[in-house]
């Protein structure tokens, strides 16, 4: 949409730049409170910034509890869970926007009605079928379930990425003797490349940061995840806001990687699926 006439932008410009303090504001105070000692955190009258920069703070937590083991962790699940919901994610998609079946709208229907429940209200079933099934404290356990609950985002999302290819390039590679499978990969994929990056982030995102279900099924130490060992610095009496944060921004910085190295394929795949 193009704007006309500079008061108008000046206003759209004025707008734009409160939403962006807005939501820049939080990391603003969590890079700055890790990089404050302990004891300029309570003290009265607070300052905007540290009066002693305490770099420290990041080597500390690699010391005071197992940042790498937890990392790992995290890793093992999110690329588990996300790869798990790959494999299923895309034949279901291919087969809702390539073939006829009975049923299919009811199928369609209830994918997206999987949607509107929220994960808190399985989660005592979960735990259950978890335990009688001696999973608990393990990587599936964790990998199965993320898988599980994103897969019908990704069903609907990758949907209307297939549906876009032209049909006709499809006939062709059939022709020439391809077979289904491998226009799949050959032809579909390829072509879906910005909705597969966007599918894959979003699948490994909401395995990265859970929090709920992990704490869930994960009492031993050695097996949590990243956002379990960051809370390990809230003790009963008091909390470690200066360590807290810390662990949070190097816990950020993976995800922040990953979307400046796809940056681009991403906002494709986003506009494209908005547009069809």
């Amino acid at each position: 949409m193009y704007i006309e006439g500079r008061l108008p932008r000046m206003i759209l410009l004025s707008f734009l730049l409160v939403v962006l303090i807005f939501m820049i504001f939080p990391f603003f105070i969590m890079i700055l409170t890790a990089l404050r000692p302990l004891s300029e955190i309570f003290r009265f009258p607070p300052t905007w910034f540290p009066q002693t920069w305490r770099w420290q703070n990041f080597v500390d937590i690699w010391t005071h509890v197992p940042m790498s083991r937890y990392m790992l962790n995290s890793l093992i699940v999110g690329i588990g869970a996300t790869l798990l919901n790959l494999v299923v994610s895309i034949p279901a998609a291919y087969a809702l926007a390539r073939m006829q079946f009975a049923g299919q709208s009811i199928f369609r229907n209830i994918i997206l009605y999987t949607q509107m429940f929220s994960p808190i209200v399985l989660i005592i079933g979960l735990f259950k079928t978890m335990a009688s099934l001696n999973m608990l404290n393990t990587y599936q356990s964790l990998i199965l379930t993320y898988a599980a609950l994103g897969i019908a985002f990704s069903i609907w999302f990758l949907t209307s990425f297939f549906k876009a290819i032209p049909i006709e390039i499809e006939e062709a590679s059939l022709i020439d003797g391809c077979s289904k499978l491998g226009v799949l990969f050959r032809i579909v994929l390829p072509m879906s490349l910005p909705g597969l990056v966007a599918t894959t982030i979003f699948a490994f995102i909401w395995a990265w940061n859970d929090f709920m279900i992990a704490l869930t099924f994960m009492s031993k130490p050695e097996m949590q995840t990243l956002p379990l060992g960051i809370y390990s610095f809230v003790g009963q009496y008091m909390v470690q806001w200066h360590y807290l944060m810390a662990a949070a921004i190097l816990t950020t910085i993976p995800v922040l990687v990953l979307f400046l190295y796809i940056e681009k394929y991403l906002v494709q795949g986003l506009t494209s699926g908005g547009i069809k």
